[in-house]
């Protein structure tokens, strides 16, 4: 090795260190909040302090006790699972429409695509309120699932986008001689069909987090994350840091899922493109 390359090795090393050291610096502050959250909900005490009390379950056992959060949960699953579905489909007709044609205000169609997650939560809430009142579909179930809709279809249309770009250009007009309904279920879904249950899984997390729009619109059908600023406006309880544990827990559960099948997809793909 020549001197040069050895002093590139050597200035490297500290460069490296410095990042590594960054990333966790990041990673510890955005996480020191939720570890924290996560501690003392299993904490004796009744207000979050140092030194802590005995480990107890008490908390988790008041919210296994409470029906305001079994309804505001099951409100949050059968709103979760509903939107990720419509939001999924939408995603993928947007995703697969930018893919295959080329037509006048294609750029507009793209920004107007993908802007609501870039609108503030407050203005889109006030926006669906007005909206969902007007035809008298506001204060239900239905209302916060179609806001849900809007807030995670650009990121089921971003990550199916991503997973079609990747395609060879040949492959589908390769099969054209086949029906179009038989190219889309033999091409491109199997193709498609990682990044689809990558996009399902996150929009259910993102559908199952929100609650300052699901806060205008859902009346009394609360999801949890609105019950628990419920319970944040009438006092600090305890009860907040298992529910939020749960939420985490939950959140990161789906994430990683669809962080695996995005993975999977790109190992399998290597032995190919190798061959």
């Amino acid at each position: 090795m020549s001197d040069t390359g050895a002093q590139d090795i050597n200035r490297s090393k500290p460069v490296d260190w410095a990042l590594k050291a960054y990333i966790f610096a990041a990673y510890a502050f955005v996480f020191a909040p939720i570890a924290a959250s996560f501690v003392f909900s299993f904490n004796s005490d009744r207000f979050p302090s140092i030194p802590l009390g005995h480990f107890s379950l008490e908390w988790y056992q008041a919210v296994a006790s409470d029906p305001l959060v079994w309804e505001g949960l099951r409100n949050t699953l059968f709103v979760g699972v509903i939107a990720g579905v419509v939001s999924t489909l939408l995603g993928f007709g947007a995703a697969y429409t930018d893919y295959r044609y080329k037509f006048f205000g294609k750029q507009i169609y793209l920004a107007l695509a993908l802007l609501p997650p870039t609108i503030p939560v407050i203005i889109l809430g006030l926006a669906m309120l007005a909206y969902l009142s007007r035809i008298n579909l506001s204060g239900n179930a239905l209302s916060v699932i179609i806001s849900h809709v809007v807030v995670c279809a650009p990121f089921a249309m971003a990550i199916i986008r991503l997973r079609l770009s990747q395609m060879d250009p040949a492959l589908e007009p390769a099969a054209w001689n086949l029906a179009e309904w038989k190219t889309m279920r033999h091409v491109i879904v199997p193709f498609t069909k990682p990044a689809i249950f990558g996009a399902l899984f996150i929009t259910m997390a993102v559908s199952f987090d929100e609650f300052a729009v699901a806060w205008f619109v859902s009346g009394l059908n609360e999801t949890l994350p609105v019950k628990v600023l419920g319970f944040l406006q009438g006092q600090v309880s305890p009860r907040i840091n298992a529910i939020g544990t749960f939420v985490f827990v939950t959140s990161m559960t789906l994430v990683i899922l669809a962080q695996v099948l995005l993975s999977g997809r790109d190992a399998t793909a290597r032995p190919d493109a190798d061959e």
